[in-house]
């Protein structure tokens, strides 16, 4: 095993402690990859459009991809095995709930219970055997056994994950396939170093699915040139994911998915979001 990956250090419950959870949420670049790769998970999930769905997130960490989840109107659930993950997730007021759990124990969940999962770089510390009594093989299948039943019939699992090699790839797809899940691995941008990334993409209930196409092979490429080449002159779509954070849109659209989700939230007045002058 590489030394350079984080599962390689140490485990994740302590691999990320408050100055290390800390440290990933204020990184702008890590930020920024982690929102692409959870829009491309939800894509990938296929959810029904205009459709408020439940979905869990497995090894939400601070509550990055759980807010590409809120922006697109979802109500979601999070599981990490990091407490300073959580607790930098809470101090960010994030709208989904946040739970302590190893997901090598299993999900404890009511059958039927989520819409779809994701997971964004999380799969592969299942691999690993950081006490005497980890075993990851029994792991990785309790993990999946318990999040097919967890699934409503004919959703969708999502995982982006970081295999250390071919046959952690392997081992990972054999135990999900024997817990009843069909799908497979798609491949985004498979001949690019930097930018290739992997997704296992789940099925459950569904008998001989047809898995998504990657990104970035030569038959998407080419269906897509044209597309791309008038997007790129299209001014109207310049800065459309920079839109400015904490403005009195946001925050009263904010506002909204708390109150639908039954939360409490503070009065809308002409001061809300309104920026304070520099005190001297």
């Amino acid at each position: 095993m590489s030394k350079n990956r984080p599962e390689s250090r140490a485990p994740p419950d302590i691999f990320y402690d408050q100055k290390e959870a800390e440290k990933y949420t204020s990184n702008s670049r890590m930020i920024e990859i982690q929102t692409e790769m959870s829009e491309r998970a939800i894509e990938l999930l296929n959810l029904p459009k205009d459709t408020s769905c439940m979905l869990l997130d497995v090894g939400c960490g601070s509550g990055l991809s759980g807010e590409c989840l809120s922006d697109q109107g979802h109500v979601w659930i999070g599981l990490d095995i990091s407490s300073a993950m959580l607790d930098v997730a809470r101090d960010r007021e994030v709208d989904g709930d946040v739970l302590l759990s190893d997901a090598g124990q299993g999900i404890c969940f009511r059958p039927g219970s989520f819409d779809g999962v994701i997971s964004i770089s999380a799969l592969q510390w299942l691999c690993n055997a950081d006490k005497k009594t980890h075993n990851p093989i029994k792991r990785l299948y309790k993990f999946f056994s318990t999040l097919y039943s967890a699934m409503r019939h004919g959703s969708r699992a999502v995982f982006q994950l970081y295999p250390e090699s071919p046959q952690q790839l392997e081992l990972i797809t054999t135990q999900a396939i024997r817990s009843g899940f069909g799908g497979g691995v798609v491949v985004d941008f498979p001949n690019s170093t930097k930018a290739k990334k992997i997704f296992l993409c789940l099925f459950c209930g569904v008998q001989s699915p047809t898995l998504p196409k990657g990104l970035g092979t030569e038959e998407e490429m080419t269906k897509n040139r044209q597309i791309k080449y008038v997007k790129e002159r299209d001014q109207r779509t310049f800065g459309k994911r920079n839109k400015s954070i904490k403005s009195r849109d946001w925050i009263i659209e904010k506002k909204e998915r708390r109150k639908r989700q039954g939360k409490s939230v503070c009065m809308t007045t002409k001061y809300t979001g309104r920026k304070r002058k520099p005190h001297f």
